[in-house]
């Protein structure tokens, strides 16, 4: 399964593709993975609280309602678990994921100047 979201990840971020070691390595620190055949979500929780890794879904399929679908599994398994609020950092030219987000009611808290290789990142929250 690693070897696949490692190959998956690779289609989505060709840039900075993330081995199934660094998989490997998250699900070791705690993370959760929601994956299927063409996309995948990382995250992990601590106490009432969550954190979005990262989110990806295969170029050919994206706008299918895919990563929507996503974050609907993994809230609907943190509110089982008590989580009250999710957080995320996107990079702020990503206008895709970050109208994603903001359909599924993330908000605007913060930015982290030139957090990803010198582009700024969009600090979100969403309460649940």
């Amino acid at each position: 399964m690693l070897n696949e979201l490692a190959n998956l990840h690779k289609l989505c971020f060709p840039h900075n593709p993330w081995s199934a070691d660094d998989f490997a390595d998250l699900k070791k620190s705690g993370c959760e993975i929601i994956a299927s055949q063409h996309g995948f979500i990382v995250y992990r929780q601590i106490l009432d609280e969550a954190e979005i890794i990262t989110i990806g879904v295969h170029p050919d399929a994206r706008r299918t309602g895919i990563a929507a679908a996503m974050l609907g599994i993994m809230q609907g398994d943190l509110k089982k678990s008590g989580v009250k609020h999710i957080f995320l950092e996107v990079a702020a030219d990503n206008l895709p994921a970050r109208r994603l987000y903001e359909q599924d009611g993330f908000v605007q808290i913060g930015m982290r100047p030139k957090y990803y290789d010198g582009q700024d990142a969009i600090m979100m929250r969403k309460d649940i």
